[in-house]
């Protein structure tokens, strides 16, 4: 029988070994592994990978979620919007900072934040910041979302942890004037060996504020301008995703043209596959798609040796520890709708034709 993992790190790190390896030894034979060389110029070579002015790196998405917040002023007391069908570490994020998560709705098609929801709630909200998430590796409507922001004197911090190398309006996510939050955990199109994230932006102020946030509030070695936290990418993980970062560009092509398969030769009429907007480029970091029979299908799939999994099952809403925002099931009906459906297929840039031919097969031969 056939068997198609998920993902599978280790043939990524196979095909690039000698020069992974060789990353890690330079640290190593420095001896120096925080805020060093290696971080420096991964910044630089991330921020001019995006279209961005600067990057900064810190310790995780979510940090990097909560630090951009932060330099933007963002505290208890002030509103953040997001949307329910994320995964919980955004939601983590904003709450790190003590502002309120406010939730709006998503579009059904494309499982984005609906700007016509989001508008709803900058009408009922004195809102701070708006965070749109870049879902799956598809952009939100960035446009829209942030007319409607400035309308509202909300700032816009867009959350792109699965977005890397996608592009809205032919420009790169990152390129668009606003502050942007990066993971680079394992699994992600750019992943580190452990966790990793990055803030870019295109204000030297707004850069200035997070390298000192990050490190304890230092302006300079042992003077502390403004309280901080410890949120620093080390070296080791700078300098693999220096290694990686000349490979994005192909892996993301190879994951579009992998889409492009499971969107042409997936046929079964059980099975939905999400839209995506002619003015985005998808870096397609995850491929969902929707049926009203999953846990029948993820069974079949098991059965025949291939492994999908859910992203997400669970909307922030539901969640028990977000209990204490106030919100009920039929509160968000698109996104509790698309959590009790979405199925994500084997996706990563080592799979081959023959793997992704029986994907096909196997989903085709669903009997919903």
């Amino acid at each position: 029988m056939h068997r198609v993992p998920f993902g599978d790190l280790s043939r990524q790190y196979a095909r690039h070994r000698n020069e992974i390896d060789s990353a890690i030894n330079r640290v190593l034979e420095r001896g120096w592994f925080v805020l060093g060389e290696e971080g420096r110029l991964f910044e630089q070579e991330w921020a001019a990978f995006v279209g961005a002015v600067d990057a900064v790196g810190c310790g995780s998405g979510t940090e990097a979620i909560h630090l951009a917040l932060w330099a933007h002023g963002v505290g208890p007391g002030d509103v953040v919007v997001t949307v329910p069908n994320t995964c919980v570490p955004t939601v983590a994020g904003i709450s790190l900072t003590g502002a309120r998560v406010v939730l709006c709705d998503v579009n059904p098609d494309t499982a984005l934040m609906d700007p016509s929801s989001l508008e709803e709630v900058l009408s009922e909200h004195r809102v701070k910041a708006v965070v749109p998430v870049h879902l799956y590796g598809t952009p939100a409507d960035l446009s829209r979302i942030a007319g409607l922001a400035a309308q509202h004197g909300a700032v816009l911090v867009d959350d792109a942890a699965q977005a890397h190398g996608a592009r809205y309006r032919s420009r790169p996510v990152g390129a668009q004037g606003f502050t942007t939050c990066w993971s680079f955990y394992p699994s992600k199109n750019l992943g580190a060996f452990g966790d990793a994230g990055a803030v870019t932006t295109h204000s030297p102020e707004i850069a200035e504020r997070l390298r000192m946030l990050r490190n304890y509030g230092q302006e300079r070695r042992y003077y502390h301008k403004i309280p901080g936290t410890n949120s620093r990418l080390d070296e080791i993980q700078a300098a693999i995703l220096r290694a990686k970062l000349p490979h994005l560009e192909a892996w993301t092509a190879r994951r579009a043209e992998i889409a492009q398969r499971y969107r042409t030769g997936i046929t079964n009429p059980a099975l939905r596959h999400l839209f995506i907007p002619t003015n985005v480029s998808s870096c397609y970091h995850l491929y969902p798609i929707r049926t009203a029979a999953r846990d029948g299908f993820l069974r079949f799939m098991a059965e025949k040796g291939v492994e999908c999994l859910v992203h997400y099952p669970v909307p922030v809403h539901l969640q028990e520890a977000y209990r204490y925002l106030g919100y009920a099931r039929g509160d968000f009906p698109h996104a509790e709708r698309l959590c009790d459906e979405v199925v994500s297929l084997p996706m990563f840039a080592e799979l081959s034709d023959d793997e992704v031919d029986y994907v096909i097969e196997s989903a085709n031969a669903f009997q919903g």
